[in-house]
């Protein structure tokens, strides 16, 4: 009987040369650390050392947050990854009307720079590597930790992380953009020019198709849609007048790792050969680094269950173990508990200790790619490949990414394989483990971490004894510049670092750019 993959693929009973049969490993695989990079992006990949071991966590107010970062860091974590709360991704301050009931929920609430002070109180921004969830006002929480970064001394030179920034996936998958897709694009280009030449090691978009993958992607629609997406993203800045060896080397990729664990190892390596060489053949690329698909993995989410959830740490092991076999550059494994709520402190230990057992008590860091030449892993990623390759073609033939956003192509068709799964689901052909087969009568009780609801108006108050104490006038100032450069060519983010030095909040500035640029409203026209 022949399975079929989460893509839809079949999946033989037993796999064989005959698979393979006019195959070429030179030219499907090469060295590891050489092109295509099937294999992996180095030489020597995790036997020089592990991935890096980060873990997203935000929630309440910034010094709730920082006493989680700390308690992280001490445990041995090795990268920070920050949520936000909704009002902080969609641009709002926490004592406006839109943001009543959401403060702190999801993520930690940023309002001005004062508030990101207190997020890494204490935390040397000059030896940490810092991952920001943040994508429509992505510039402005960026120029509030350059702005942290110099009050402790350290200038953007020295900082090292990422900044999601891709709002493109938020069209599709997710919902928190604001502006319309050309002045985003736009946005994302200044934040393109301004690392060049003021943070040079920051990674200034990752390429997003995690979200996707939890709206209901499937493995391949994954990749060929965030790949599509990065297309868009190139175009655009080639567009601005940068040279793909610019840019190129600071570009980063955002992967679920889901339970399927042969699929998930194949996505990852028909990813990094789609990738090498468009960047290579269409655009031109020369620099290795500007060919190199480099990716953060976290687990999925979506698989987690509120029934049995302790069941949920197997799920996250086996995660985990693809995104290691499948070569990631960094890994978030999900706490256990994340389908009833935020994690408690316990949880978020026992899931950065899933990462440590694989990267020191397993032998997968012993070898570069031990999946290398297996004839059902070679064949699944050659057929994701074509899958995704077949899926971007028909986003081209739409006119490109932006295009078929507007005519919400994308949104239907991961709208669709979610469908289908729930059908699976719901039939009993796909099992969930305590969901659909083998559940219990009772399940344990629970406590979650739960968020004070007063966070809300100890935010209000923040923001009110800020705005009583800073100086309206430089305020006012700044926040009309930001609108000039908005209103022509130059480069918006150095008005608005000077907008934020002068304690513009977060809601303030992206209201400058609402007033020049607009929001965007969909339309349902695919």
């Amino acid at each position: 009987m022949v399975r079929y993959s989460e893509s839809g693929l079949p999946i033989e009973p037993v796999y064989g040369p005959a698979g393979l049969a006019g195959w070429d490993p030179d030219a499907e695989l090469g060295e590891p650390g050489g092109y295509p990079y099937t294999r992996g992006i180095y030489p020597t990949m995790y036997t020089g050392r592990a991935w890096t071991m980060r873990q997203y966590a935000g929630f309440g107010t910034a010094r709730e947050s920082n006493a989680r970062y700390r308690q992280l860091i001490e445990h041995g974590t090795t990268g920070l990854s920050v949520a936000f709360d909704l009002p902080t991704q969609m641009g709002h301050d926490s004592d406006t009307p839109i943001a009543a009931g959401e403060v702190g929920k999801v993520g930690v609430a940023i309002d001005s720079v004062e508030d990101m002070e207190a997020l890494f109180g204490g935390i040397p921004l000059g030896s940490v590597s810092t991952s920001m969830t943040i994508n429509a006002p992505a510039a402005v929480l960026l120029l509030m930790y350059q702005l942290v970064g110099e009050q402790q001394g350290v200038n953007g030179h020295q900082l090292n992380g990422t900044v999601q920034n891709d709002v493109l996936k938020e069209y599709i998958a997710r919902g928190t953009y604001i502006y319309p897709p050309q002045p985003s694009l736009r946005l994302t280009a200044d934040i393109f020019r301004y690392c060049r030449a003021e943070i040079p090691r920051w990674n200034t978009i990752s390429i997003s198709g995690y979200h996707m993958a939890e709206a209901g992607a499937s493995p391949a629609q994954e990749i060929a849609f965030t790949l599509a997406n990065g297309i868009a993203y190139v175009r655009t800045a080639l567009a601005a007048g940068m040279d793909v060896d610019d840019f190129a080397p600071r570009l980063s990729f955002f992967f679920v790792a889901r339970t399927t664990l042969l699929e998930e190892v194949a996505k990852f390596r028909a990813a990094r050969r789609i990738w090498a060489r468009l960047m290579r053949e269409e655009f031109g690329a020369r620099n290795p680094k500007s060919q190199m698909l480099r990716f953060h993995t976290q687990t999925a989410g979506v698989q987690l269950t509120a029934q049995q959830p302790e069941v949920n740490l197997a799920r996250v092991t086996v995660q985990g173990l693809a995104a290691v076999l499948g070569g990631t550059q960094s890994l978030h494994t999900n706490s256990f508990d994340e389908a009833i709520a935020l994690p408690t402190e316990k949880a978020a230990r026992l899931a950065l200790r899933t990462q440590q057992v694989l990267a020191h008590e397993t032998d997968v860091t012993a070898t570069v790619d031990p999946f290398a030449g297996s004839y059902a892993v070679e064949s699944l990623t050659d057929a994701v490949e074509e899958e995704a390759l077949a899926l971007m073609a028909r986003v081209e033939d739409l006119g490109g990414a932006v295009a078929a956003i507007e005519r919400g192509f994308q949104k239907d068709e991961i709208e669709r394989n979610a469908y289908r799964i729930a059908q699976e689901t719901d039939a009993g052909e796909r099992v969930v483990v305590g969901v659909n087969r083998f559940r219990t009568d009772e399940e344990e009780p629970y406590e979650p971490l739960r968020v004070d609801p007063a966070i809300e108006a100890q935010q209000a108050e923040r923001l009110a004894r800020l705005r009583a104490r800073r100086n309206r006038n430089a305020v006012t100032a700044a926040l009309g510049a930001l609108r000039k450069a908005a209103e022509g060519p130059d480069n918006v983010l150095y008005p608005m670092r000077e907008a934020l030095r002068a304690r513009a909040t977060l809601g303030e500035v992206s209201d400058a750019l609402r007033e020049v640029w607009g929001t965007y409203v969909p339309t349902d026209a695919f």
